[in-house]
């Protein structure tokens, strides 16, 4: 399988000194049955006095830093070596019983997947947006419907970088006619979940760009979705660059909300005015 290395450095600048609280941190891909971390390494400057790491429900990857002391400066730098398969969705690969949507899980998976099917009452917009993939008896090929959404999204939505906490309401994003990545994971998960489909939320890196040109990044924090097909799994679906599988995608977190998959958070002890900066740097390359 092909190795991808992923350099993720973030770091924190401050005015004078201040004391620093725990840091929650999502840097440590998962291990899945087409990705597997062969090698990882990660430096925090100043040293924590205390690191542990733990997996959440999900089976997560978390780590927690806990400080002493106080610096001006605070960094994170992540190097992992990742084993990567590319995965697809293939119609054969559904089940015979799914093939064409409206379709039933069996009664075994209905309780593990309930979180990932949950969803309000979609609102009116919402919903009208979504009939758009189904006939007018409310049917559809299950692969067009899967790929149509995703490529769809990718067509009509302007993908731009908002830096604000948080996701954008569904609602919004459709008014807008535009989302980051995560709004417009946001956006499809809602609409799959709708359908009684279940989906849930990806965190993660996407390898772009030219790794031999030093201009280019060559990746980022990106944010993408899963659903839950019978025969194929769970299948990676990317709206904000149309991509059905997981090519050039490695999963750090797969949650039911997205609030979950925060890739570094933590707090500090001074005064508002003392916070200069924060600066993130991430590049993937494949070998």
């Amino acid at each position: 399988m092909p190795i991808l290395t992923i350099r993720h450095i973030t770091s924190y600048h401050y005015r004078r000194p201040v004391a620093f609280g725990e840091h929650r941190m999502m840097l440590r891909p998962r291990d899945d049955d087409d990705q597997k971390v062969l090698e990882s390494a990660l430096d925090i400057s100043p040293p924590p006095s205390e690191i542990s790491w733990t997996k959440d429900v999900f089976g997560n990857h978390v780590g927690t830093a806990r400080f002493s002391g106080s610096a001006r400066e605070l960094s994170f730098a992540s190097t992992i070596y990742v084993e990567h398969a590319v995965a697809g969705l293939d119609a054969a690969d559904i089940e015979a019983h799914a093939q064409t949507y409206p379709f039933v899980y069996p009664e075994n998976d209905g309780l593990d997947l309930a979180r990932y099917v949950a969803a309000p009452p979609p609102h009116p917009e919402l919903k009208r947006w979504t009939a758009g993939f189904l006939d007018e008896d409310g049917s559809a090929d299950t692969y067009a419907l899967f790929v149509g959404m995703t490529q769809t999204i990718r067509r009509t939505f302007k993908h731009r970088a908002r830096h604000q906490k948080g996701v954008q309401d569904p609602l919004r994003t459709l008014a807008l006619g535009t989302g980051s990545c995560r709004d417009l994971a946001v956006l499809m998960i809602a609409s799959l979940r709708s359908l009684g489909i279940a989906a849930r939320f990806v965190s993660g890196y996407l390898k772009v760009g030219d790794p031999d040109d030093e201009r280019i990044t060559g990746g980022n924090t990106h944010a993408w979705v899963q659903a839950y097909i019978p025969g194929a799994g769970w299948v990676d679906f990317d709206p904000s660059t149309g991509r059905v599988g997981n090519e050039d995608l490695v999963r750090v977190a797969v949650v039911d909300q997205p609030c979950e998959a925060i890739p570094l958070s933590g707090t500090w002890i001074g005064k508002a005015t003392d916070h200069l900066a924060m600066k993130v740097a991430v590049k993937v390359i494949g070998v």
